[in-house]
């Protein structure tokens, strides 16, 4: 198990922030961009994948999102991989953003919960992403580990995918299912920011959704948390794309960049110096 200190969650983001810049690099390695390296899409080449992203990684950005997915699909061979990635960057100083986006409802949840975020956990990341359409409370659990831990979440808010529209765009009683995730996750992070801290309940926020920001009147900036922006950079989001979406809470936006990244590997080396211009290129999109 990573120690956390004494340290929240969001405090340790805000410190990693401002000494290594904004960006969140992900670990990525579907069938296409592991082919892409040269390597092969089997036990061997996810190691190779990792190792290497570690290497170019570890101490050099603000946090690592890793997909938990792309080594799931290898079994408990492939979990150990992430496993060791999460210790490996750990222990180089970087946070680490497990990207597994659980939800669920009651033991199941509280499992979830213990499993990734827990004191007893194998290798519990420094985040978790987490699914609320059971209901924000539905992720109960996972929030008060998180709590007790010294670690944080990020709850899926605003999608850039078509299809979530449907969903987070839907309205009971005039409020959008989206506004009810940023008041739920400012309420949880009140404490924080009556100290002037950033919270360590974050959203996840797509760099590209446009206006729906506005539409659905959403204050992102009072929620008080970090905002996870996956979008920004090969998939399209621009500075001004940033602007029209966060505004007044840019301050708080982790960009989440995998493909910008990753294409320049397999070299760890080559793949260090992309992550140091694309987390430069990030901290003047949000300037």
């Amino acid at each position: 198990m990573s120690e956390t200190g004494d340290l929240t969650f969001g405090q340790r983001l805000r410190a990693a922030m401002d000494e290594h810049g904004p960006l969140c690099a992900g670990i990525d390695p579907h069938r296409a961009l592991v082919e892409s390296w040269g390597l092969t899409y089997d036990l061997d080449g996810l190691r190779r994948f990792t190792q290497a992203c570690v290497e170019a990684f570890g101490g050099q950005v603000a946090a690592v999102k890793p997909q938990s997915a792309f080594f799931e699909v290898f079994g408990s061979a492939g979990i150990a991989v992430l496993e060791n990635a999460v210790r490996d960057l750990q222990g180089a100083g970087t946070l680490v953003v497990v990207d597994a986006k659980r939800g669920d409802i009651g033991s199941t949840m509280a499992a979830y919960a213990e499993g990734l975020l827990g004191k007893d956990a194998v290798a519990p990341g420094d985040a978790l992403t987490v699914s609320p359409y059971l209901g924000f409370e539905s992720l109960r659990p996972a929030l008060d580990v998180a709590a007790q831990t010294s670690r944080g979440v990020f709850v899926l808010a605003l999608t850039s995918n078509p299809e979530g529209r449907t969903v987070q765009h839907a309205r009971l009683r005039d409020v959008s299912v989206a506004e009810s995730m940023v008041t739920s996750a400012a309420a949880e992070n009140a404490a924080a920011a009556e100290r002037g801290e950033l919270g360590s309940v974050g959203l996840v926020v797509g760099a590209t959704v446009g206006s729906a920001v506005q539409e659905l009147g959403l204050d992102l900036a009072a929620m008080g948390g970090p905002l996870l922006a996956p979008g920004v950079g090969a998939q399209g989001g621009t500075s001004e794309d940033l602007r029209q979406v966060f505004g007044d809470a840019l301050p708080n936006v982790l960009p989440a960049s995998s493909r910008d990244v990753l294409s320049a590997g397999p070299d760890a080396a080559t793949l260090r110096d992309r992550a140091r211009s694309v987390s430069e290129t990030m901290a003047a999109l949000l300037s």
